[in-house]
């Protein structure tokens, strides 16, 4: 079976095709280049790199968020177009599991986040080569993520370039508990998104249309949006 794995969440890119689990080509970047430019050129690239037509792939994995509103609206966006064009399932992967994944040989505690600003984070914990899920991925304050990691009392390894950003933060409260991944785990990789799209079911053509973005958290438009109604609804 040939994978497309799209990778958009936050600003690293990453693009891979898998056959039968092996990996034919990826790209995995961290440049300050939109995904908008960057994006299907990548796509392109893997295709050329692994000799292979877009209707050749069996099915597409797109990582579904949290993360950057821009970023996974982009990331989604491509993935549905070509899953409908092509009419391929569309499997959706949360971004902090993928990232997660990186580590899946840790034995302890695998904590993936991304900073959602203001102190507070996208983030969830994971445990084993399962990714068995410790902490649901959720939006929230840092200082409450970290109390709660307190209380396992176990090693836990951060993962992503965002943890580095808190990792004083993080040794305050968690000491030497905390660990912190080599910085060549710290990217996102469209080969372990597919890897979990893998043991995942696969959605019928139809899901495509409702597929959306798992945000975690309202814009910050629709937000003030809101409030306003609110704020009518009380006069």
């Amino acid at each position: 079976m040939i994978w497309l794995g799209i990778e958009t969440s936050n600003k690293p890119l990453s693009v891979a095709i898998a056959k039968d689990g092996q990996v034919l080509a990826e790209i995995v970047q961290n440049s300050n280049m939109t995904h908008s430019v960057t994006c299907m050129p990548a796509i392109e690239e893997v295709f050329r790199k692994a000799n292979l037509q877009p209707a050749d792939v069996d099915a597409i994995a797109v990582s579904e968020g949290p993360g950057s509103y821009t970023g996974l609206r982009i990331g989604v966006t491509i993935a549905k177009t070509l899953a409908w064009t092509l009419k391929k399932p569309l499997v959706g992967v949360s971004s902090l599991k993928v990232l997660a994944s990186n580590a899946e040989l840790y034995n302890g505690t695998i904590c993936a986040l991304f900073d959602a600003r203001r102190k507070n984070v996208y983030a969830a914990a994971y445990c084993g080569m399962d990714l068995n899920t410790i902490i649901p991925e959720h939006h929230g304050s840092l200082e409450e993520l970290l109390q709660q990691l307190k209380r396992d009392d176990g090693p836990i390894m951060f993962v992503g370039l965002d943890a580095t950003k808190f990792k004083e933060d993080i040794q305050a409260v968690l000491g030497e508990l905390a660990e912190f991944a080599p910085p060549s785990l710290h990217l996102p990789r469209a080969s372990k998104l597919i890897e979990l799209a893998e043991k995942e079911p696969i959605p019928p053509l139809e899901a495509i249309h409702s597929f959306v973005p798992q945000y975690h958290r309202l814009a910050e438009a629709e937000a003030n949006w809101i409030k306003e109604q609110k704020k009518g609804q009380s006069r």
